[in-house]
């Protein structure tokens, strides 16, 4: 579970980066098609779900550590990584095109199963 201690602060390094990038156009009010625009609306989601997801993965490792959890939780640990680097995948991909909005399903499909996973076994303690 460390794995996903280590990719939260990559997450967050990587949130940190995007948003300074967005930010230097932020001021315009037609960038991107303005502020109301698909495409500025999933740039910002992209950005901020590195935060969001690296915080989940955070949390699921510190848990994990907290409660001496070693064994149980490899598949939740996988699914969570998958939705940290899934969804800001897909919601720059669907900034670009808005067909690829259709694969949102892998990145909050990941996440749901993972979080029920952890609930469950947390349950079991």
């Amino acid at each position: 579970m460390d794995v996903n201690i280590y990719a939260s602060w990559m997450a967050f390094l990587l949130g940190s980066v995007t948003g300074a990038g967005l930010g230097l156009f932020f001021h315009k009010s037609d960038w991107l098609g303005g502020y109301n625009s698909w495409r500025r609306r999933l740039m910002r989601l992209g950005h901020i779900s590195f935060f969001g997801l690296g915080l989940l993965n955070l949390g699921f490792g510190l848990t994990a550590q907290h409660f001496g959890i070693s064994s149980g939780l490899t598949l939740a640990s996988s699914l969570l990584l998958i939705g940290l680097f899934t969804m800001p995948t897909v919601c720059y991909l669907a900034a670009y095109r808005t067909g690829f909005r259709h694969l949102f399903f892998i990145p909050a499909g990941s996440v749901v199963i993972a979080l029920a996973l952890v609930a469950w076994r947390l349950v079991q303690l």
